[in-house]
């Protein structure tokens, strides 16, 4: 279905993501937004860093930002990276400063007062901000001192998608070995410590329900540390650590629950993705993405293990978990893609 459009676009949009890979949320969300206005015949070209990797990254960040600063001249960007020039940027990585006050990072890392500048930069030099939560808008705010009428929230879109339970079960039975009865647990996302799986591994562990599995998709460089801690916690045969993968949505569509114990998530695609198949969400206050969810399933921190209960609650009853189901996907069905073009759209073109 065409957008109904403000006005037609009466410019070129360069979007900018250094990272060219499909495995990260913000990448997944831009190919979804070249696609979406690919489809409206919308002029547009996306930028990656072509750096080479083996250059320490504050410095390839840094070089990034200098080669956009001298290409802009009359180019409009909208950024989904910090950067110094952006006309329009997205603030889908959330505010650094306010990560460090969260996590514990070393100080000796140079990328981090790397981030802090193009961060500081990046809001004050920007014409306008979109934020993708209401928490991202007011931790600008606050951090930073932005105006609030300089930042639009506008939530994540995705595309649609049609489940197939017995398809999807019985290909990955073949891989990993299912059963008819059990019940799923899910966990989708890159940079483990942060999106809490450890905390997931913990909380798993305490539930008291029979025949569970879990499935953790994702990669991180201590991926051991996690694999000896489910060991440690006596999960170990029930929980399968996968690494990326590229039919990540045949595990959407045989799980139950989708457990996202974050730290802190500007807003996470991975939980649209969720519902839209039909999954129940718990996930933290710290996630963006609880703006969208009933407050009975927001944990009040990544710790909260008492979410346990809750969860063997909904597997025993079947009937109220399958219409926090269908809820769930009513819910998605609000964040299309093409409603987060139209309103992006409204916002560029009303940038001089």
């Amino acid at each position: 279905m065409s957008l109904t459009h403000p006005k037609k676009l009466n410019k070129k949009i360069y979007l900018i993501r250094a990272n060219s890979t499909r495995f990260g949320g913000a990448e997944n969300y831009l190919y979804r937004l070249s696609s979406a206005l690919n489809k409206e015949k919308l002029e547009h070209e996306v930028i990656h860093s072509s750096i080479p990797k083996f250059i320490p990254s504050w410095i390839r960040i840094l070089l990034f930002n200098l080669h956009l600063n001298l290409k802009k001249k009359e180019k409009f960007y909208y950024s989904l990276d910090r950067i110094t020039c952006p006309d329009l940027y997205r603030a889908g990585d959330g505010v650094h400063k306010v990560f460090l006050s969260i996590e514990k990072k070393s100080k000796l890392n140079l990328l981090h007062p790397v981030y802090l500048y193009l961060e500081r930069n990046c809001f004050k030099n920007s014409k306008f901000i979109i934020a993708n939560s209401n928490m991202i808008k007011q931790q600008i705010i606050d951090t930073y001192g932005i105006n609030s009428s300089k930042i639009k929230v506008i939530y994540n879109g995705i595309e649609f998608k049609e489940n197939n339970y017995q398809k999807s079960f019985e290909k990955l039975s073949k891989e990993f070995y299912l059963k008819k009865n059990q019940s799923f647990l899910l966990y989708v996302g890159n940079g483990f410590k942060r999106k809490g799986v450890a905390e997931f591994l913990k909380i798993f562990s305490e539930l008291k329900t029979d025949n569970l599995r879990a499935f953790i998709i994702g990669k991180d460089k201590n991926i051991k540390q996690y694999k000896i801690l489910s060991r440690e916690l006596n999960i170990n045969n029930q929980v399968t650590f996968t690494g990326p993968r590229l039919d990540v949505d045949d595990f959407y569509t045989i799980s139950d629950i989708f457990l996202f114990p974050t730290h802190y998530d500007p807003f996470s695609n991975v939980v649209l993705e969720a519902m839209n198949f039909e999954n129940v969400i718990f996930t933290t206050s710290s996630n963006g993405a609880s703006e969208i969810i009933d407050k009975e399933f927001i944990m009040n921190d990544p710790y909260d293990v008492t979410v346990s209960s809750s969860i063997d609650n909904l597997l025993a009853n079947k009937a109220i978990l399958n219409e926090v189901k269908i809820k769930n996907k009513k819910i998605s069905q609000l964040f299309s893609i093409n409603n987060n073009l139209k309103q992006t759209l409204e916002v560029i073109n009303k940038i001089e």
